[in-house]
Formats: C-alpha cells, sequence, structure tokens
C-alpha cells in the first residue's frame, strides 16, 4: 500500500477546507493506505515565513513530503488563488521533491468563480515542484461542506459523489504510477 500524505493550506482552525482534507484521508485509510495529515497552519509560523528549513518541525515536515508516494494538496481558495499559507510552504520544498508522486490538487471556495484557480493557480506550481502526475483535481463550494456538526462532512449529494470519483480515479491512478514506476526500477 502506499504512503499518503494530505496537505491542508487553510489558515483557519475551524476550516472547511480541513474537513474535507480529512474526509478524502479517512476514505483513502479505509483501502489500507497509510495516510498522514499535514495542517500547515500548524507549523511554526515564524519558521515558515523565514524559510527557515533548519527548523524542526519544519524539516519534518518537508520530509514527510519527501517521503509519501502520493500527495493531497488541499487549499481554500481566496481571491481567486490557493491560500498564501499553503504558498509559503510550497516554496519551503526542494525543487523536483514531486516527482514520480501522484498529486491531488483539491480546493473549496464560496463561489463557482473560483473553479479554475486549480488548474491556472495551483497546478503550475505542483508542475514546478516536479510533479507529472496530477490527478484530475476537485473543487467543491464551501456551502456544500458541513465542519462543525459532527455529521456528513458534505451535504450536499453531487459533491459527495463527485468526490467518490475523484477519490476513486485518484486510487485507480495510484495503482498505475505505482505499476510503472516498478517497471523502472525492473529495467533498469
Amino acid at each position: 500500500m502506499a504512503q499518503i500524505l494530505v496537505l491542508t493550506g487553510s489558515p483557519s482552525l475551524r476550516s472547511r477546507t480541513a474537513a474535507l482534507a480529512e474526509h478524502v484521508a479517512a476514505d483513502l485509510a479505509d483501502d489500507g493506505h497509510q495516510v498522514d495529515v499535514l495542517h500547515v497552519r500548524e507549523l511554526p509560523a515564524q519558521a515558515l515565513l523565514s524559510a527557515d528549513t533548519a527548523d524542526l518541525e519544519i524539516a519534518v515536515a518537508v520530509r514527510q513530503v519527501i517521503a509519501a508516494d502520493a500527495v493531497v494538496v488541499a487549499t481554500p481558495i481566496y481571491k481567486a488563488s490557493y491560500s498564501g499559507l499553503l504558498k509559503v510552504f510550497l516554496d519551503l520544498l526542494p525543487q523536483s521533491v514531486l516527482q514520480g508522486k501522484l498529486v491531488l490538487p483539491l480546493a473549496t471556495g464560496g463561489t463557482v468563480a473560483h473553479l479554475l484557480a486549480i488548474d491556472y493557480g495551483l497546478r503550475p506550481v505542483l508542475v514546478s515542484l516536479g510533479a507529472r502526475h496530477i490527478a484530475t483535481g476537485r473543487f467543491v463550494l464551501d456551502s456544500h461542506i458541513d465542519h462543525l456538526s459532527g455529521g456528513p462532512v458534505l451535504v450536499d449529494e453531487t459533491s459527495r459523489d463527485c468526490i467518490a470519483r475523484t477519490v476513486a480515479a485518484f486510487r485507480d491512478s495510484l495503482g498505475l504510477v505505482h505499476d510503472a514506476a516498478a517497471r523502472a526500477l525492473a529495467s533498469a
């Protein structure tokens, strides 16, 4: 099974983005994958803002990304772009850290006007970090996420079905990427 890291880039303590990310993480863990969730907001702010990669917590977080077979990147969309908190963390990562990894971008926002932020804002940064296997991302409206009641996270049936299909496709792609990597190692 794969080692999957779920990154949440929301600065909010009670976050719809984090609730969605945790929902996806639980779904992947149910498949037997080793899934860890990293809430970037829990990293030391001073170390993040000063790009202090020697800070122990930052170094551990960077090693988690390096060690992962796949990465889910979840972010709220603010002003038509992914969060600045996520950007600060991504800027600390080694240039080719996502090479050979499957990446799933997830985004939340208040309006469908932000729908393309994944493809036009986040995807280019992921590619710049070496990602070549980027699964089709998913945008979910804030109003479709219940992050407070403890009940189902996705309250809208269409969003629930879309996320289920997105995770299923990610699962399938994870197997394909893993098989391709194994073939490449065997032929080397």
